[in-house]
């Protein structure tokens, strides 16, 4: 039975066998809380922390028969010849000290050969080898470099194996104990750490099961099992000879570097049986090494129920003697045991590169032991060369979850290993992949070791001791008084219904009549009616209703071009945008409207279906049909509007126009023509009696280069940021030589485009990295740019990064291009949230944005007039909206009274507001926000209310009855006069007549 469908069936008996105890019950909660600050980007590591860069010796020493080595089972597995490509470590060592001393790394680890040490089973050792490691320790000490040395990282020698059978015989424990201590011995003066072995898992599993390592074997179920069981014990006596007889004289430290994955519960749901198998599967890796030797001095408890009659026994003086044989844990986390757990030991549930979590498991199943991260990086392909730029952020983000591991978990990391320092043989991925911080070109006899930029990364995060936050931190300042805080939404579409008929119904109704409680008119009866009013349009009021809530003192949104072409126009179409904008004049709030915000969802783009079947913005004719479109709005509109936009993202617009770049080029020609036209058309025709300003609004996300230590990223950034917001703003700015050259003009075409502006609209929600494309294609951007994000930044569910730095840098720039003649408006952010409520990431969002606005504004001088946010509503499901959508009974979720209280305050001082007087501090307005919050509560209780009082009128009623009856009852009953009762009122009576 091979060793693959074996280890496969055992775990499967695991996952599937009664429910046992998990480790005592250790670390579920590692799964059951999420870790805080999961996307902290910054900080720095305590003063003392140590940074280092591994290698191994068969993948990069090289020389495999120098010197009297014998052949290593990798030798022997790989078949490899002298002419084999190495990086050639034994004869370039020095070269290595020198990548080191680049790298300003505090440690070295590296594994020693044991067959370059014993060739042979006599016990005599190689002098050239022992001088080899001598020389490399001594020169490591020199340099300051602390050599951290593996015992064993898989090169046992090939004599081994022939004559022992390796691992499956126990009498490797002795022998690795020998050997072991011969190097404490030989080298342990200049040594304070020592690794025994790495990664012994994958010994086990790969070597003596899967075969997918050396030495191949391919056993039987157990034999993985007797492989890890006789590398535990080895260990172990290695640990004691150390303590026993070189402790006290070398005051070193011990260890063995364990391999681990993660994984996290299917689809994220935190199940028991999620957790319990989540459990088992870092139990039957990491936890199969580690329980023995830091824990309960055995194996796991779901590893050995799921393996009896399988699994050897630690007898009860074992048990004592691996216990603790440990000085620190030590963790490898790269892609192999991943790459291996994927495969076999998930259980189901889903890996992830989670170091952060490791780490934290580790603390909460161990005692909280000093941790060494002994192993962490990932691989390129070979093709990428020097240029590893998705390496820089792979290792950006493992270094940051053990900065998080360590700031906000406490788990006490001591040290870190960037794996590898050069380029080597990955083992059964052979030369495929590429691992080291230093790039090799095994076609070159010389064997340069060439910095990769990803050494560059490494080199600048040691010499910062982390990433230190150089941003400016919160500041406490104002907006000023007239900035506009405002809301943005794209087409305000007609809504004539619901509508009112209350007072233009002229019929008289009853009802009830013929008691079905239908309302019938009254036949000949007309009554007089009064003019149709805005508050007819119930749509209107219900959404200016909630946009008040927010406290925005602006509002952003497009006319429907479709419906308002200067031909066909409908009447109520016009009264209900004319019904807009007076009412929002009516509230105080000021209205910016866009004459055309491009719809993506439309076949033809939000345009007349007549302009687009004759070819949309590629057809000159567009241009006058809108600038024919925009003189309508204009003079329909334009008392009540102080500021247009009459083109929303050209930038964006054009990417929806298929075929060749130069058709596209025409598509920006026609839109830069079409605004500026109608920019002309106001500024002659209506700007002096109306007095409003126009501009168009481009799309603005901020870009960085990709990988920052690469000159040809940095253009690409520039010629970027020159083709999104250059090639549309520079025509229409009136300073010649900022002119952008990305669109041919005509002289004529200059003159019309040239001071075409008014104001500078961005629209802007996150930050990309920009490098150059490698391959040039036809499907290529016009462009010429890819764009990624960073792996570590905080993504919304639609994938948006949240970088708000990025914000600062782009309205820098703009300032730096353009200056301040022109002020700035933000005319559109936002985050998309799917929470219903407690929408943190909207409230971090908001928050955080405005937080590099305001500093953009005070810190950086930028002219920034105006924020607004994306957007008032959701129309179906929860994105962007600050309220639910309609269906949803348009709740407002808390960021409302988030960027509320920011406007109230103006910012980010508690105080109140000066621009207000005192009766303008907001309570009307904190009652809205309250009616608002708690609409159904407050319909409830108002129901509640009128219950309650016609229940006691009712009463009232009832009992003012009963009274009146009991008079009447007692008035209607004759009664029996006395006699003496009879004689006065004769003499009253009598009295009367006289």
């Amino acid at each position: 039975m091979s060793f693959l469908s074996s280890v496969s069936f055992a775990l499967l008996l695991i996952s599937v066998c009664p429910s046992e105890t998990l480790l005592q019950g250790k670390s579920s909660s590692v799964w059951l809380q999420r870790l805080n600050g999961t996307h902290q980007q910054t900080g720095v590591f305590p003063r003392r922390f140590l940074w280092g860069v591994g290698s191994s010796a068969f993948p990069t020493e090289g020389s495999w028969d120098a010197d009297g080595k014998s052949p290593s089972i990798w030798d022997h597995f790989t078949l490899q010849s002298p002419a084999g490509a190495s990086s050639d470590s034994y004869i370039h060592w020095e070269e290595d000290l020198k990548a080191l001393q680049f790298l300003g790394v505090d440690f070295y680890s590296f594994s020693l050969s044991w067959p370059r040490l014993f060739p042979d089973l006599t016990s005599n050792p190689s002098p050239a080898g022992v001088e080899h490691y001598r020389r490399l320790i001594r020169k490591l000490k020199e340099l300051n470099v602390e050599p951290v040395v593996t015992l064993f990282h898989w090169d046992l020698p090939q004599v081994l194996q022939e004559r022992l059978g390796g691992w499956l015989n126990s009498s490797m424990v002795d022998v690795f104990a020998d050997y072991a201590e011969f190097c404490f011995r030989t080298f342990g003066d200049e040594v304070r750490f020592w690794i025994t072995m790495h990664n012994p898992f994958l010994v086990a599993v790969q070597g003596y099961g899967t075969g997918a390592h050396a030495p191949g074997v391919k056993g039987e179920r157990g034999d993985p099992f007797i492989a890890a069981h006789n590398l535990i014990r080895a260990h172990a006596k290695a640990y004691h000879v150390y303590d026993k007889h070189f402790r006290a004289r070398q005051n070193g430290k011990i260890s063995i570097s364990l391999g681990s994955h993660w994984v996290e519960p299917l689809h994220g749901q935190a199940t028991p049986t999620n957790l319990e198998l989540c459990q088992k599967s870092m139990e039957a890796v990491i936890g199969w090494f580690a329980e023995p030797i830091y824990g309960s001095g055995d194996y796991p408890e779901s590893l050995k129920a799921a393996n009896r009659g399988v699994i050897p026994e630690f007898s009860a003086a074992e048990r004592l003697w691996v216990r603790g044989s440990a000085d620190f844990f030590s963790v490898a986390f790269g892609p192999e045991t991943l790459r291996v757990s994927r495969g076999l030991a998930r259980f189901g549930q889903t890996v992830a590169l989670e170091l952060r979590s490791v780490l934290v498991w580790v603390q909460q199943a161990y005692g909280d032991p000093l941790v060494l991260v002994a192993e962490s990086g990932w691989f390129s392909d070979a093709s990428v060369g020097v240029e590893d730029t998705l390496a820089i952020y792979l290792n950006k983000r493992f270094i940051l979850q053990v900065m998080q591991a360590v700031s906000v978990d406490a788990v006490r990391v001591f040290g870190y290993t960037a794996w590898s320092l050069l380029d080597g043989f990955e083992w059964n991925q052979g030369f495929s992949v590429r691992r080291g911080l230093f790039y090799i070109d095994f076609s070159q006899s010389e064997r340069r070791r060439v910095p990769k930029t990803s050494a560059h990364f490494y080199r600048q995060t040691i010499r910062d001791n982390g990433f230190p936050d150089t941003d400016t931190k919160h500041i406490q300042a104002r907006f000023p008084c007239h900035f506009q805080f405002g809301v943005s939404d794209s087409v305000l579409q007609v809504h004539l219904h619901p509508f009112s008929p209350q007072f233009t119904d002229p019929h008289l109704y009853r009802w009830n009549f013929s008691g079905d409680g239908s309302l019938k008119p009254v036949t000949g009866i007309i009554l007089h009616t009064r003019p149709a009013q805005c508050t007819d349009f119930l749509f209107i009021q219900r959404h200016l209703f909630l946009l008040g809530v927010t406290g925005s003192t602006h509002y952003r949104f497009s006319l429907d071009w479709t419906q308002l072409s200067p031909s066909t126009g409908h009447p109520e179409t016009l009264r209900f945008y004319r019904c807009v904008l007076s009412e929002l004049q009516r509230r105080g709030i000021q209205p910016i409207v866009t004459l055309y915000h491009p719809s993506y969802r439309s076949a033809s783009l939000g345009l007349p279906e007549a302009l687009h079947a004759n070819g949309g913005w590629r057809n000159a004719s567009t241009v006058d049909a809108f600038v024919r479109y925009a003189t309508f709005c204009y003079r329909e509109f334009g008392a009540l509007v102080h500021m247009w936009i009459t083109i929303n993202e050209p930038n964006r617009l054009t990417d929806a126009y298929s075929g060749s770049a130069d058709d596209r080029r025409i598509v920006a020609r026609n839109l830069l023509l079409a605004h500026a036209k109608a920019w002309r058309v106001y500024d002659v025709y209506f700007r002096k009696q109306q007095g409003a300003t126009v501009s168009l609004t481009l799309h603005a996300d901020w870009v960085e280069p990709a990988n920052p230590f690469l000159e040809s990223h940095k253009s690409a950034q520039q010629h970027f940021l020159l083709f999104e917001l250059g090639r549309f703003i520079d025509p229409l700015y009136s300073d010649e030589s900022s002119s952008s050259t990305l669109i041919g003009w005509s002289e004529d075409e200059r003159e019309e485009l040239r001071g075409a502006l008014d104001f500078i609209a961005l629209n802007h929600f996150t930050t990309r990295l920009v490098s150059p494309w490698t391959h040039l294609k036809a499907s290529n951007p016009d462009h010429g740019c890819s764009l990624m994000n960073d792996v570590n930044w905080q993504t919304s569910q639609m994938g948006q990064a949240l970088v708000p730095w990025g914000l600062r840098r782009m309205l820098g720039w703009v300032k730096n291009r353009y200056g301040n003649r022109l002020p700035i408006i933000i005319t559109a952010s936002g985050v998309d949230d799917q929470e219903a409520y407690h929408d943190q990431l909207r409230q971090s969002y908001i928050r955080d944005y405005l937080q590099e606005a305001l500093k953009a504004r005070e810190l950086d001088g930028v002219n920034l007039r105006g924020f607004y946010i994306w957007k008032l509503q959701d129309h179906h499901d929860l994105q962007f909206g600050l309220f639910s959508s309609a269906a949803h009974h348009s709740r407002p979720k808390a960021s409302v009274a988030l960027y509320r209280d920011i406007i109230s305050h103006r910012g980010f001082i508690s105080s109140p507001d000066p621009c207000l007087t005192a009766d303008e501090n907001g309570t009307s307005c904190e009652i809205c926000t309250h009616i608002a919050e708690n609409k159904p509560l407050l319909f409830f209780s108002v129901c509640v209310f009128v219950s309650v009082c016609m229940i006691c009128v009712l009463i009232i009623l009832s009992v003012l009855r009963k009274r009146r009856r009991k008079r009447r009852k007692a008035l209607s009953v004759p009664q029996r006069v006395t006699i003496p009762q009879r004689f006065p009122m004769m003499r009253v009576t009598h009295q009367l007549r006289h």
